[in-house]
């Protein structure tokens, strides 16, 4: 575990004309600055295809990618585009706040166009994309044409014929949406060459690829519809119970997330065929895999479906240690962090240990009362330490808005914080010099901004992963200063 430090920054989230970050130019700089900066790591949100609320954690498939991150610049490189096909068009007034209502619209729009334009052109290249990614592919593309078909509503409300998979319709709508197929599966084999192409030029310049996975994936998705045995659903497929989290000193009625819960018995049974398949085709995607909220492998609060909130669930035992057993008997040894944050029982710290995965430190939730385990001199080597995450406020926002202020007057005395050296810079200094192996800051902490920047605000709907950066945040000024605290602190 070498000692280094790296930088949180979405895709949405890099600067750009065209309504939302994407693995265009823009990226590459980005790249640029990191290197510039002495990091080793790029950690982003999950890459998947978002769908209603527009949060990476609820998308339509475990496999796909996110169409939005498709760079235009790119395909007019390709011959797929022309300027005018796409540089008029409105997708927002400000271009530090994505509008996803003009991005839905608009960005889809010139997709199309460039489908259009690519038809008799990659042909054979496409045929072996289908080939290699067939166990996934095919139904997300039925899928995703399907859900058109029928104006995008949920798979729970197609017709009966379709919505269960009755072969016979599966037959007639591959023959009718034919080419709305072809479309779908032309826009991933865009995302995996782009993103291909931006992650080799990061690895080539020495910077290794955080990627987050859910652990789980929505109701409205391709994996539930075209795998319901590895889901607790009935025979209608309908959720039995949903996840969540229970009630707790933040939320009196805890959190209802409604994502179904896995059939962990039938996974076994299928010797965990698909969270293998699910986290090797991650490791295509990234050098290191996040799996988000890993205490739900050991145990689980899962809530009758139906529930307005998340007060009348039960906990009940996951897998355990079986998973992961089984993933590093297929894949071998796999770069893990697991995102061990909130209730921590003797049997989820058992198992995060057993596997051996890094956890995770979170220096905001360190200041509370008594001795926490998120203040530095508690870490161990085999963590990654944060100032905060997509979750957390921003330092500015916290230390000014959020915080209590027992937290803040606690803060200050144990980093020595001042106004001179800038209370961000204070809270990355605390991670930097931690003895954490990985060290993580996000970019709106680097720039020392307040909670308008924040990423997310957590069981709240709107107004969350809007925040963008601007080509001027990454100045040669504070990629000195990133620089030059990486060396001070052996990273």
């Amino acid at each position: 575990m070498e000692r280094s430090s790296g930088i949180l920054m979405h895709i949405s989230s890099l600067p750009g004309k065209y309504g939302i970050g994407t693995f265009g130019m823009e990226a590459f700089a980005f790249v640029d600055f990191l290197k510039k900066s002495g990091q080793k790591y790029w950690q982003i949100l999950p890459l998947g295809q978002t769908s209603y609320g527009d949060s990476p954690y609820q998308c339509f498939s475990a496999f796909a990618g996110n169409p939005y991150f498709i760079d235009f610049e790119l395909l007019e490189k390709d011959n797929l585009l022309k300027k005018e096909d796409y540089s008029t068009l409105d997708y927002g007034i400000n271009e530090n706040c994505i509008d996803y209502a003009k991005l839905f619209i608009n960005k889809n729009k010139v997709l199309r166009i460039a489908y259009e334009n690519s038809k008799n052109k990659y042909n054979e290249e496409i045929n072996e994309f289908v080939e290699e990614n067939k166990f996934w592919l095919e139904d997300y593309a039925l899928y995703m044409a399907v859900k058109n078909h029928f104006n995008l509503v949920s798979w729970q409300n197609w017709d009966d014929n379709i919505r269960l998979r009755k072969k016979e319709a599966i037959d007639s709508y591959k023959v009718l949406l034919k080419d709305e197929i072809n479309y779908w599966i032309f826009i991933q084999y865009i995302f995996f060459k782009q993103w291909y192409s931006l992650k080799k030029y990061t690895n080539d310049n020495g910077i290794k690829i955080i990627g987050d996975i859910p652990i789980y994936v929505a109701e409205d998705s391709a994996d539930i519809w075209s795998n319901p045995q590895y889901f607790n659903v009935d025979e209608n497929m309908l959720p039995i119970t949903v996840a969540g989290c229970p009630p707790d000193t933040f939320s009196a009625t805890g959190q209802l997330w409604g994502n179904p819960i896995y059939n962990w018995d039938n996974l076994d049974r299928d010797g965990y065929s698909w969270w293998i398949d699910r986290v090797r085709e991650s490791f295509k995607l990234y050098d290191v895999v996040r799996i988000d909220h890993f205490r739900g492998f050991e145990a689980y609060w899962e809530i009758p479906y139906g529930n307005k909130t998340a007060e009348f669930g039960q906990w009940t035992k996951g897998p355990g240690i079986k998973l992961f057993d089984a993933i590093k008997n297929s894949l071998g040894e796999v770069d893990i962090i697991a995102e061990d944050l909130g209730m921590m029982t003797q049997g989820v710290i058992d198992l995060r240990d057993t596997t051996g995965f890094p956890g995770m430190k979170i220096l905001q939730f360190g200041f509370g009362d008594g001795d926490s385990r998120d203040l530095p001199h508690n870490y161990p080597i085999n963590c990654v330490a944060y100032t905060g995450t997509h979750d957390n406020d921003t330092i500015c926002g916290w230390y000014n808005v959020t915080g209590s202020k027992n937290e803040i007057e606690k803060a200050k005395k144990y980093l020595n914080l001042t106004y001179e050296e800038g209370i961000a810079k204070g809270l990355i200094r605390g991670v930097w010099g931690s003895p954490a192996y990985l060290a993580v800051t996000t970019m709106q902490d680097l720039l020392g901004l307040g909670n308008n920047a924040r990423m997310n605000m957590p069981s709240t709907l709107g107004g969350n992963w809007v925040w963008r950066a601007s080509k001027k945040d990454f100045s040669e000024k504070l990629a000195k200063e990133i620089y030059s605290l990486t060396k001070l602190y052996g990273r």
